[in-house]
């Protein structure tokens, strides 16, 4: 799944699909009924993979939080968010996320995301391998720029010790 080509267009409900360019936006596939529109460029429109989740402590990719739910829910969806009792919906977001920043995270927040959810388990779109794969690619590319860091200060503290 590629969440760079799927969007959120603010004013406009569910998710759409990015299938090409115009002139002076984008043009766009609805999930829920299938039909092309343009999103023009003046239209808040965002990404699901620029999307993350304010935490006490860091912020939470909305992906991981998608993986999460899916795995919680055992790939089954969630019975109609916009109906659910908050009380319901906040237990079930701390499940999946558990150190969410409830001052910043409103159940607006909470009902889109099961939407979300939802929507791309409906379209068959919930699977993260590419998304893991990105980020072991980052983890593991971060970890030789340490080695190499740490390599350059030994060679230094040797070089030091060698000329004193």
């Amino acid at each position: 799944m590629d969440l760079s080509k799927i969007l959120s267009i603010s004013g406009k409900p569910g998710l759409y699909k990015m299938i090409g360019e115009s002139k002076n936006g984008l043009v766009v596939e609805s999930f829920a009924d299938g039909k092309k529109i343009p999103a023009f460029a003046h239209e808040r429109i965002s990404s699901l993979k620029e999307i993350s989740i304010y935490t006490e402590s860091d912020d939470i990719a909305l992906w991981k939080v998608l993986k999460k739910l899916n795995e919680l829910q055992e790939g089954k969806p969630i019975e109609n968010p916009k109906k659910a009792s908050s009380s319901d919906l906040s237990a079930l977001f701390e499940k999946v996320v558990p150190d969410y920043d409830k001052d910043t995270v409103y159940m607006s927040d909470i009902k889109k995301v099961f939407s979300w959810y939802n929507q791309l388990l409906e379209n068959d779109m919930l699977d993260f391998s590419e998304q893991e794969a990105e980020e072991k690619e980052m983890e593991e590319a971060e970890a030789k720029a340490e080695d190499l860091e740490d390599g350059s200060e030994e060679t230094e503290e040797k070089k030091e010790n060698s000329e004193g």
